[in-house]
């Protein structure tokens, strides 16, 4: 697959993406064209001693964290995220990855995407650690405020993504609520249940937050809201964790000792609730395919970002997006 790599606008730079990028070529078969500023990528690939399998196209604007998403990518027609999915829409590009603006990645995905037949609003896909294996949750931030057919769609979105990425044959899907029960939860809440229980997906009811890392579903629908907040307790969880143990462990000999005794476990642990070992979160629901990268992605994060796009698109997860919408003709 033919991967465009937006490297303007993160929080560790141009310099580490690209060399995310290296690593994906390497490690790859994937086509992988960096966009940004010419000269500071050129320098990043002299670094890393790049034999020259990766493109560079030039892009001299940035759309920053303070821009507004929609007036950036209408004002600056030559930022890096505006040229990488002018890229993918006129088909030179199979799949767009950036961990710029994650507001103007949506944007720029509106303007030269537009959405897949039959989805109402696209959204974002986060995949969280579990007991037993990942869990998709979406949607993680697109849409804010939301009807019960937009979950449902959620839903359909995050069991497509599911199957490709994960090989789950029949993902099983649950609604957050605040109670198992099917009376529980808000309006939005019981609104949707009642268009997954009319559908053909492998809806088990609702799930609790406490479920979120138990790894009983493959899927859990929320609106945008709710499944930020989980996403950014998540993380911040995850960085108190190891920060407390690490006060921990330094506190006393003994400690010290246990350490060094079970330091490949504490490594394990880390590496299963890093966000880099996922690389990204899809963008589903539209005419196309991309994955939004934390804004301190690492190379390592960039590399499994890329990954993922490569995967989305060779799989053509839209196509099972778009057939599972048509079978079950729920309006």
């Amino acid at each position: 697959m033919r991967i465009a790599l937006d490297v303007m606008g993160s929080d560790l730079g141009a310099s580490e993406l690209v060399a995310g990028a290296v690593l994906a070529a390497n490690e790859s078969n994937s086509q992988i064209t960096v966009i940004g500023d010419e000269k500071e990528i050129r320098s990043a690939l002299g670094s890393t001693g790049d034999s020259g399998s990766i493109s560079v196209v030039p892009a001299t604007q940035i759309v920053t964290m303070a821009d507004s998403p929609f007036d950036a990518v209408r004002k600056k027609k030559d930022s890096s995220v505006v040229v990488a999915f002018e890229l993918l829409k006129k088909g030179e590009v199979d799949a767009v990855v950036s961990a710029g603006n994650s507001g103007a990645v949506m944007a720029a995905a509106i303007k030269f995407l537009g959405r897949l037949k039959k989805v109402s609003r696209p959204g974002i896909a986060g995949i969280f650690p579990t007991l037993k294996g990942p869990v998709v949750m979406m949607d993680v931030g697109a849409n804010v405020d939301c009807r019960p057919k937009h979950l449902y769609q959620f839903g359909v979105m995050a069991s497509a993504f599911s199957r490709v990425m994960f090989d789950v044959e029949r993902p099983k899907i649950g609604l957050l609520s605040i109670g198992e029960e099917g009376g529980k939860g808000n309006t939005l809440v019981k609104g949707a249940r009642e268009f997954f229980e009319k559908s053909t997906l492998n809806f088990i009811g609702n799930v609790e937050g406490r479920d979120t890392f138990q790894g009983d579903v493959d899927v859990i629908v929320c609106d945008g809201f709710v499944g930020n907040v989980c996403l950014k307790l998540s993380e911040g969880l995850a960085e108190a964790i190891l920060s407390m143990l690490g006060e921990e462990i330094g506190k006393t000999l003994k400690a010290r000792c246990g350490y060094m005794l079970a330091r490949g476990a504490f490594r394990n642990f880390k590496k299963r609730v890093d966000y880099a070992e996922y690389g990204g979160a899809p963008l589903l629901g539209f005419n196309g395919t991309g994955v939004i990268c934390h804004g301190r992605s690492n190379r390592v994060a960039i590399k499994n970002a890329i990954r993922v796009a490569d995967e989305l698109a060779r799989n053509k997860v839209n196509d099972h997006i778009q057939n599972m919408l048509e079978m079950d003709h729920l309006e």
